[in-house]
């Protein structure tokens, strides 16, 4: 979705108040959890859904 919105992890960081590496964290897949306020903030900024950036992947 940032490569769509051609948006720069960056840039990300800048609008949605979180640090680059958490950013990095929550891009590469390896957060356990995400606060519904930071997929807010993030949803908004891209300008999408949730879906559009979540994947299940079945595994706890």
């Amino acid at each position: 979705m940032m490569a769509r919105r051609k948006m720069s992890l960056n840039e990300l960081s800048d609008r949605v108040g979180i640090t680059i590496s958490n950013l990095s964290i929550l891009k590469t897949g390896k957060a356990k959890a995400i606060r519904i306020e930071t997929l807010d903030a993030i949803c908004k900024a891209l300008g999408c859904q949730p879906g559009d950036i979540l994947e299940y992947s079945g595994e706890w």
